[in-house]
C-alpha cells in the first residue's frame, strides 16, 4: 500500500466528487479512479459508496479513514523526527517539556540564560507520554529534558540506571487546588464531609504526575470519596477544567499561583494531600555538544547559587 493512496482517500472523503479529488491531488480523473481501486482492492472492502450523491462513505470507509489520518499523522511525525536529527547543528540545543513547564519554570529559570547567553535553543514544548521523554533524550532526538520528578515516578529511572546527568533546577508544590465558591471557600475539598463523592480531574496513564496523586491518596489513613470526571496528560488541561468548576485537581503551584493570589482559585485540602516536587534537567553525558556544555554549566551555576 503507498501512502500516496492514503492522501487520495483524505482528498476524496473531503470533496465527495472524484474530479475535485483528482484535481487537488494533482493527478487526472482516470489516475486517481485507478488509485482507489488499488486501495480498495488491498484492503478487501468497498470504502466508497458510489451510488449515493454526493459520494459518501460506506460504514468501513468511515473507520478506514480514521485509521487513514493516524497513520499518516504517524508518518508525518517520523519524516519531521529524522530531519530535525538530521539537520542538527552543534550550535542548536534541542530542548523538549511540557507545556506546563514551558510556562513556568523554563520561562523563569533557563529562557534568560538563554537570551542573554546568545545561544540558539529549539525548544519543542510537547503533550508526550513520560516515557516518550525519556526515549527522546535517549535516542538523540532531543539534547536536554526539562521534568517533574518526584520519589512515586520511575518513568525516568531508565536516565538513572545509565548513569544520565541532572540539575535539579527548581522545586515546585504539588497541590490540591478547587474552584472558589461562595464566602471565598472551595467549591471542592478533601476529606468530603457529605456522603457524596468529591469530582476529580486527574491525570491520564502517560501523565508524569499521575502516580503522584496515587502516591498522595496511599498516605490516607483513611481513602477519600473520590468520583474521577475527567483524566487529562497535561497539567494545564486540569487547570482549565478546574477553573470552570467542573471538581478539584492538583496542580503544581508554579501553574496556579496567580489565580491563588487573586482568589479565583483555592487550596481544596490539607497539607496531607500536597508534596513537594523537583524541577530537574537531564542529558546525556556522552553528548559532545559544545554549547551543551556551555548552558549546562551556566544553569549548573544558578541552581547551585539558588540552593
Amino acid at each position: 500500500m503507498e501512502t500516496r493512496w492514503l492522501r487520495d482517500f483524505e482528498a476524496l472523503a473531503a470533496q465527495k466528487n472524484f474530479s475535485r479529488a483528482a484535481a487537488d491531488c494533482n493527478v487526472s480523473q482516470p489516475a486517481f479512479s485507478r488509485r482507489i481501486r488499488m486501495l480498495e482492492d488491498e484492503v478487501g472492502v468497498k470504502l466508497i459508496d458510489r451510488q449515493t450523491l454526493p459520494l459518501s462513505l460506506t460504514p468501513a470507509g468511515e473507520v478506514f479513514l480514521q485509521q487513514a489520518r493516524r497513520i499518516m499523522d504517524t508518518y508525518a511525525e517520523m519524516i519531521d523526527r529524522c530531519q530535525t536529527i538530521d539537520a542538527a547543528q552543534d550550535d542548536v540545543i534541542r530542548f523538549a517539556t511540557s507545556q506546563s513547564l514551558y510556562l513556568t519554570h523554563y520561562s523563569a529559570h533557563i529562557a534568560p540564560l538563554v537570551e542573554n547567553g546568545g545561544l540558539d535553543v529549539d525548544l519543542n514544548s510537547t503533550s508526550w507520554s513520560a516515557d516518550q521523554f525519556v526515549s527522546a533524550l535517549q535516542q538523540r532526538y532531543c539534547d536536554v529534558i526539562l521534568t517533574y520528578w518526584h520519589p512515586a515516578m520511575d518513568f525516568l529511572s531508565p536516565l538513572e540506571v545509565s548513569n544520565f546527568e541532572y540539575i535539579t533546577l527548581a522545586r515546585d508544590r504539588f497541590l490540591p487546588v478547587s474552584k472558589t465558591g461562595a464566602q471565598g471557600v472551595p467549591l471542592h475539598y478533601l476529606p468530603n464531609t457529605s456522603r457524596k463523592p468529591v469530582p476529580v480531574l486527574s491525570y491520564g496513564n502517560a501523565s508524569a504526575l499521575s502516580s503522584v496523586v496515587s502516591y498522595l491518596m496511599r498516605q490516607q489513613i483513611k481513602q477519600p470519596s473520590l468520583l474521577v470526571v475527567n483524566q487529562n496528560v497535561l497539567a494545564v488541561g486540569v487547570k482549565a477544567m478546574i477553573e470552570q468548576g467542573f471538581g478539584m485537581g492538583w496542580l503544581p503551584r508554579a501553574i496556579c499561583q496567580e489565580e491563588l493570589a487573586d482568589g479565583s482559585l483555592t487550596i481544596a485540602g490539607d497539607d496531607t494531600y500536597a508534596t513537594d516536587l523537583e524541577i530537574r534537567l537531564y542529558r546525556d553525558p556522552e553528548n559532545s555538544k559544545p554549547m551543551l556544555d556551555i548552558l549546562w554549566n551556566r544553569i549548573r551555576k544558578e541552581a547551585n547559587l539558588a540552593a
